[in-house]
This record gives structure tokens, C-alpha cells and sequence, in this order.
């Protein structure tokens, strides 16, 4: 069969291919990651890119149906590529205070207790007052220093402690780690090397995959990094990922999409920081179930098959390397623990870090990411249920829109009376498209202006921003001249109608839940809000379009990555690790599906901001 060979560019990689190769998978295989959503069902015309051949002449083309039968170049232009703007990837090295709370007053914070720590121990000076066997004096001797006892000892350690003890003069350094219900010895070196104990908290999402190095002694951030969850080039979600896990070599390929990337995270890491790889001891991921499952190469095909269960809601500590990730290779690896096929760690980690469980009044957590999740709850009860929004507030499956990084817009104001439009833009340059806090206030500013009915119908056409398209009418909120790309960026009635039912499936969830639980919106004192565009996200707007309840303003806090800060809250105290194995166990997980009025309360919810105006006091006019 004829192999050629596909040039990408601006990433100027090579690659050699069979015939009929299509542009996607020689892509991949080269490590050039094209924006493909749709699992290359070729549905979602988000794969564009240009196809240069020998002599010169080029053709727009979709990488996911496009097959190779000769030499040629590709262009992959911005608004395909699947990747971090620098500015967002290299996010600078500078030391911060770790968002870390010791106990305090209120009982609300967590003591400074790393999973793993390191004791540096003088064996030759210690009296037994009897003769000890080397294990048993290295045991002694840490209980002495830390209190810590009864041990746990690996055989890999045993076998090389006689000769280490000897070797260094009876002077080493004692790394333990939590695991079942105790700790474990998982590393002995010789010498004092306690001043070097750092782990990695990571938060594994859909989307995106976000990771911290903190230096565990301390209890400070060193570093932060972000990038794509290249996972995506299968699917934006995590059922069309399950499907695919489930062809040959799925979920081989999908775990190691996700482990390279974490291990390309942690390299950047330790070199912008200057840490010794071999000094990284533990890591904490949280993550939905899903995410969790590809991982830890766990077949998660019966997560979306009746009666929906996971292989497993709490996996147990492990080592990293196992997992395929690179830290000190007795390192371990643990994954904050999950309620339910779609409720998972992420909303645990959430949870904790939002202290939802400790208090008093009745209090909200809102996770407004690829998959939409709500847990109700207080310090006596929590329930928690997932909401089918799918991925438009990511900026998936939308004519124009992109996800929260350089180039996107984040938010626009239209003036009613002759339908202009100004926008803010991240990174303050040219606009590529319109990102999840974008499309909020253009869908209020829409509603405000008249440019939309109430069941997001474009009303009003006597205007240049308005004309007719394939998908019905479109509004431009950008001309080509102005635009990254050249071309106008639009928000058609198709994605008008998407956007609405992704809000009417997170507004129905949580009004659901709210009933079932036999309380009133209005009970509600505290809503957390956690996502990615949580900070750009206007709540006026929200409310406008129905996504959030209309309560007062001050009860809805935004509380970012909620997700990264539970499990870097799991990384620094073996109490809140505890603590977060307590929350899964008391979040009862309610299927929405099982609610004969839910289906009642999604169709009410179609309409902007509700079919009930008198839900929405703030907009009744």
C-alpha cells in the first residue's frame, strides 16, 4: 500500500501515512491536536483546515473526512487548533499563598497534614535500651519523630535497608504516605532530604485539565499550569468518549492522551520551578467519574449503560506510576472520591472547598462546565444530580464559539435602539469567536434589545447585524474586518436554540432537586457558582436567560476551579482526604430522569427566562 507524507503547519511535523489516512488521524499521530468535538462524525464542521498540494493550489477541507492519497501540506488554522494560547499555558512561576486555611474558630479549615511527608531520622543515636531488628528500629524511630504507629513497610523497601543503613552511617529520610487507614514507609533515603517533600494536585476535566505544584512543607502554590484535555479530539463529551473507548484501542488511546498531557504538565512543572522530579511524592486528582475511568485505563462502557454504574465511585491509593504518571516512581497517585456515574470527585473536591457541608443554611453549589452538576445541601443532608446540559457553555457546537481563552469574547453589550455592539475580548485582541460568559450576556442583551422573542426567535430584521443564513437568521456580533479570522462571527437560531436548552437542562435540574427536597427557591442563602467562566460571568445576565434563579445578587459567590482547590485541599491535610471520603458517602446521588414532573419543569424551562414569569420578579416586563 502507498505511504505519503502530510506536512502540518505552523507546527512544521511530518508525518508518514497509508493511503486513505484521513487528515484527523494523521494529526494525532504526530501529536498535532485538531478541534474535532464531534468524535470525527464529521457533523460539527469544527475540523477546518486548508489542504495545499504539490502544485500550490489549496482547498478548505474537513480534517475528519479529508483521506490522503498524496504528499501535501496542511494549514491548521487558530480557530482549529485544539491548544492553550501561551499566554493561558505558560502561566508564570511566581510563588503565592496557597488557598489553605489552618483550624480555625469556626471549625471550617483544615490542619497542615500533607498525604506525604518526609522525617529525617539519626538511627545511630537512638536508644532502644534493646536489640532491634533494622525495620523494627526504623519504625521506632519514626513513631518517636511523628507519633505515627503502627507502619506499614513494603517489600521493595526491606530488601534495601540493611544495606542503606549501613551504607549512609544510620542517617536517612523517611518518606510516609497515607494509605488504608494508616501509613505506609514508600520511600527511605539516605541522608537528610527533608526539605524537599513537594505533590501535584490536578483537576481533570472534560474540557480542560489544570494543575498545581505545591511545595508540601509549606503548603504554597509554586506553580499552575493548564492545557486542553486532548481527549477531545474524540468527543466534547463523555459519552461520545465512552463510545469511543469501547472501538479497539479506545481506551488504550484515551488513556494515554490524558496521561501524556499530565506528564507534559508536570515536566514544565518542575523545570519552571526547579524541582527534582524525584521529590514529587504524591499527587491528588479530582475529576468526573468518567475522566477518572480513563485514567486509570478502567473500561467505563457501563457507566452509560442501564442501571449506569461505574466499576468503581472510590478508587483506593495507588502508585502513580501504575497510572502511567511520572513522579517519584514509589510516588501515589489519589483520586478524590465520586458519588455516582455523573456525579463525580469534581463534585466532591467542590464541595469541600466550598465548607457546602459545614454550614447551617441551606446552600447551592452550581458546576457549569461540559457536564452540568448541582448539589443542595447543608451541614445535615446533601443531594446532588447532573444535568444532560452538554458542552455549548464550553463553546461546543455553536457557529461560532470557542472556549474561555485568548482571542474569545467573554462579553458584549448591545444599545437597543440601533442594535450596535461592543465586546470584550481576553488577552485584549482580535476576536475569534465567543466563549461560554459571552454567549450569556449576548442572549440577555438580545432579549433586553427585542432582537429575540421569549422563545429566542429572531424577531427583528430591519438591521445590517441581521440577515438570513442556512441556519435560519443570524445576528453578526463581529464583521470580518475586525475579526482574528476575516470572517464574521455570528450567533445563528440554531445555536440559539442549542444554548437554550443547555440552560433550560441546568435551571430544570436544580429546580427539580430544589422540590424534591420539598424546599422553595427562595430557601436557598448561598449558591456557588464553579466553572470555568466563573469571574467573567455577569449574574444579571444568567438570570436574564433563565440559567440562574433571581434571588438576591449578594447570595451567589463565584468560587472558580472548585474542583483543583478541593484536591489541593486533600493534597495538604490527611483530614480533608478524610473528610472528603465522608462527604461521597452522605451525598445521595437523585436521578432526574426518575422524576415523572422533571420532563415538565425542562419544557417550562425553553423559554427566556421561563414560561413562569413570576419566577423571574427581575424581568417580569
Amino acid at each position: 500500500m502507498n505511504r505519503y507524507k502530510v506536512t502540518f503547519y505552523p507546527d512544521n511535523k511530518v508525518v508518514e501515512v497509508v493511503e486513505g489516512t484521513t487528515i484527523l488521524s494523521a494529526a494525532i499521530s504526530c501529536g498535532v491536536y485538531i478541534n474535532s468535538p464531534c468524535s470525527g462524525d464529521g457533523v460539527c464542521g469544527k475540523c477546518k483546515v486548508m489542504v495545499i498540494d504539490e502544485d500550490g493550489k489549496g482547498r478548505l477541507s474537513l480534517a475528519c473526512t479529508s483521506r490522503i492519497h498524496q504528499d501535501f501540506r496542511v494549514d491548521v488554522p487558530l480557530e482549529s487548533r485544539l491548544e492553550l494560547d501561551p499566554e493561558i499555558k505558560n502561566a508564570a512561576f511566581e510563588s503565592q499563598e496557597a488557598e489553605f486555611k489552618s483550624v480555625d474558630s469556626s471549625g471550617l479549615g483544615f490542619k497542615h497534614d500533607p498525604l506525604s511527608k518526609k522525617i529525617y531520622l539519626d538511627l545511630q543515636s537512638l536508644d532502644t535500651g534493646e536489640t532491634l531488628s533494622d525495620l523494627d528500629r526504623l519504625c521506632c524511630a519514626v513513631s518517636k519523630a511523628s507519633g505515627i504507629s503502627p507502619l506499614q513497610a513494603n517489600l521493595f523497601n526491606i530488601r534495601y535497608l540493611g544495606e542503606l543503613l549501613r551504607s549512609c552511617g544510620w542517617k536517612v529520610t523517611v518518606t510516609l504516605a497515607k494509605k488504608n487507614n494508616g501509613y505506609e514507609i514508600i520511600l527511605i533515603e539516605p541522608q537528610d532530604n527533608s526539605a524537599n517533600n513537594f505533590g501535584l494536585s490536578f483537576d481533570i476535566g472534560t474540557t480542560t485539565i489544570s494543575g498545581q505544584l505545591i511545595n508540601l512543607n509549606k503548603g504554597v502554590i509554586l506553580g499552575s499550569r493548564i492545557a486542553y484535555n486532548s481527549q477531545a479530539i474524540f468527543g466534547a463529551d463523555v459519552i461520545t468518549r465512552i463510545i469511543y473507548s469501547g472501538k479497539e484501542g479506545g481506551l488504550e488511546k484515551l488513556h494515554n492522551l490524558v496521561s501524556v498531557t499530565i506528564n507534559q504538565m508536570i515536566k514544565e512543572l518542575v523545570e519552571g520551578c526547579r524541582v527534582s522530579l524525584n521529590d514529587l511524592t504524591s499527587i491528588v486528582c479530582s475529576g468526573n467519574t468518567t475522566m477518572i475511568h480513563l485514567l486509570l485505563k478502567i473500561n467505563p462502557a457501563y457507566i452509560r449503560i442501564d442501571p449506569y454504574l461505574p466499576v468503581a465511585n472510590s478508587i483506593p491509593p495507588l502508585r502513580a506510576s501504575e497510572a502511567g504518571i511520572n513522579i517519584n516512581p514509589r510516588g501515589l497517585l489519589y483520586c478524590v472520591p465520586g458519588v455516582a456515574s455523573y456525579v463525580g470527585g469534581d463534585i466532591t473536591a467542590g464541595i469541600l472547598s466550598s465548607r457546602l457541608y459545614k454550614m447551617k443554611d441551606l446552600s447551592l453549589l452550581i458546576d457549569i462546565g461540559t457536564n452540568g452538576e448541582v448539589a443542595l445541601g447543608n451541614e445535615e443532608f446533601i443531594v446532588a444530580s447532573a444535568a444532560s446540559a452538554g458542552p455549548a457553555f464550553e463553546g461546543s457546537g455553536l457557529t461560532c464559539g470557542m472556549r474561555a481563552l485568548t482571542g474569545a469574547i467573554e462579553s458584549i453589550k448591545i444599545k437597543p435602539d440601533d442594535f450596535s455592539v461592543s465586546y470584550s475580548v481576553i488577552g485584549n485582541v482580535k476576536a475569534c469567536g465567543i466563549c461560554g460568559s459571552g454567549y450569556i450576556s449576548l442572549l440577555s442583551g438580545m432579549l433586553s434589545s427585542g432582537i429575540i422573542d421569549k422563545s429566542g426567535k429572531i424577531t427583528n430584521t430591519a438591521n445590517k447585524r441581521l440577515r438570513a443564513s442556512d441556519s435560519g437568521c443570524e445576528f453578526i456580533v463581529a464583521f470580518g474586518a475586525e475579526t482574528n479570522t476575516g470572517e464574521d462571527i455570528v450567533i445563528t437560531e440554531a445555536d440559539i436554540e442549542n444554548l437554550k436548552r443547555a440552560k433550560a437542562a441546568v435551571y430544570s435540574a436544580l429546580s427539580v432537586l430544589i422540590r424534591h427536597m420539598n424546599f422553595k427557591i427562595e430557601d436557598i442563602r448561598n449558591i456557588f457558582i464553579a466553572g470555568g467562566f466563573g469571574t467573567s460571568l455577569d449574574i444579571d445576565s444568567a438570570v436574564r436567560i433563565g440559567l440562574l434563579p433571581d434571588l438576591e445578587r449578594k447570595r451567589f459567590s463565584f468560587i472558580g476551579n472548585s474542583a483543583l482547590a478541593g484536591a489541593r485541599d486533600v493534597l495538604l491535610s490527611s483530614q480533608a482526604h478524610d473528610e472528603t471520603e465522608e462527604i461521597a458517602r452522605k451525598v445521595t446521588y437523585f436521578e432526574l430522569s426518575n422524576d415523572s414532573a422533571y420532563m415538565d419543569e425542562y419544557m417550562a424551562a425553553l423559554f427566556f427566562p421561563h414560561t413562569d414569569l413570576s419566577r423571574f420578579p427581575s424581568f417580569k416586563s
